[in-house]
């Protein structure tokens, strides 16, 4: 028997998964948490094998620092992260926390039972396309941005102009710029529009 916590903090998607793996002999749900700090405390006491968590959970700490966490303690437990969120930084960044895999929350039900099996066995879940994903970005190395250039990237998004988001933060036209220039680089990109397209392929910005 697999024991099973689920980490998400919409109480549907709870509910969903809840009913979802009661039909499975070979799995038990011991828990379900609405936040990681919440999933922390489940897990000291019912100590599950997997974890299926969400990579988004509100205003307290993520999926991946919920994985590195819980990857760190005593208990160990797989962590399987199941989200709507497919970009290659989050990937990345959940795999080389220690997640046992990726898996969106659009998968077929017989594919997210097999994922909790696999995770519990100790080997990878991800699809062939996220697992040559993940590797093409390891390979390349994961995208960051400056808070700053951050903070420009969102502004430039909202549709604010070069002097709105001078006024906005407090610096220079030439600053903006610069900033820009900067981000356009990290980016591979040419202009405003695909440096907001590309920050939001990858993560960086909502």
């Amino acid at each position: 028997m697999i024991t099973v916590l689920l980490v998400d903090d919409h109480p549907v998607v709870r509910s969903g998964l809840r009913a979802l793996l009661a039909g499975e002999p070979s799995l038990e749900v011991v828990g379900a948490a609405a936040t990681a700090e919440e999933a922390l405390e489940l897990v000291a006491t019912l100590n599950p094998d997997v974890v299926l968590s969400d990579l988004r959970l509100g205003e307290g700490i993520d999926g991946v620092t919920l994985t590195e966490t819980l990857r760190r303690g005593a208990e160990r437990p797989a962590v399987l992260i199941l989200t709507t969120y497919d970009n290659d930084n989050d990937i990345v960044r959940a795999v080389m926390a220690g997640a046992a895999g990726y898996l969106l929350k659009d998968a077929e039900p017989g594919v997210i039972v097999h994922g909790i099996h696999d995770a519990a066995g100790g080997r990878l879940v991800l699809s062939p396309e996220l697992e040559r994903r993940v590797t093409d970005r390891m390979t390349h190395g994961v995208l960051q941005l400056s808070d700053r250039e951050l903070e420009v990237l969102k502004l430039v998004a909202d549709g604010r102009a070069n002097k709105g988001i001078a006024r906005a933060l407090f610096i220079s036209e030439a600053t903006v710029k610069t900033h820009l220039v900067h981000i356009y680089g990290k980016l591979h990109t040419d202009s405003r529009t695909s440096a907001v397209a590309a920050a939001r392929t990858h993560g960086l910005i909502p």
